[in-house]
């Protein structure tokens, strides 16, 4: 096999078609509301990491767990890339009413595209941060929230951070 590419062969290629079950797909007993994502700094250089903070709410009547996820998508990339990439995700337990504030990291390792080794570029990118994925249709309510941040500098191999 010679053509590794993934256009055409996976879901996170396709254009607006939507897989049947996505990442997180499930049902919980309570409803979760996300709110006050902040992504710092919002503009970085090349090979910083990225800090996120999101605060999850469980609105409902029960306690319950969400799988929060973290979604990357390149604005602009001399290469192609997925419409977004899953870069973190994790299961919290959230007692009703009660709400938890998440921190994750996004390295430059996750903003890494390849073509023919991976290499870092500069530019515009948005995170979404959700219990789902972004523009996914669900029976219960729920929402992905989103901001955008920039990286500067030169282009590089990712090796040369």
């Amino acid at each position: 096999m010679e053509n590794y590419t993934m256009e055409g062969r996976t879901y996170r290629y396709y254009g607006r078609e939507a897989p049947l079950y996505p990442f997180g797909y499930g049902l919980s007993y309570t409803t979760f509301q996300y709110r006050d994502l902040v992504l710092s700094p919002p503009v970085l250089p090349i090979c910083a990491n990225l800090s996120v903070s999101v605060v999850l709410q469980n609105t409902g009547q029960r306690d319950g767990e969400e799988v929060a996820q973290l979604y990357l998508r390149w604005e602009q990339s001399s290469v192609p890339v997925p419409r977004w990439q899953l870069v973190a995700f994790r299961r919290v337990a959230v007692p009703a009413g009660q709400e938890t504030k998440l921190f994750f990291e996004v390295t430059a390792e996750q903003r890494a595209v390849w073509a023919q080794s991976w290499h870092l570029e500069p530019g515009a990118f948005t995170l979404f941060a959700g219990g789902q994925q972004p523009g996914q249709q669900t029976r219960v309510p729920s929402e992905v929230l989103s901001a955008r941040f920039s990286v500067t500098g030169a282009a590089r191999p990712l090796r040369g951070c």
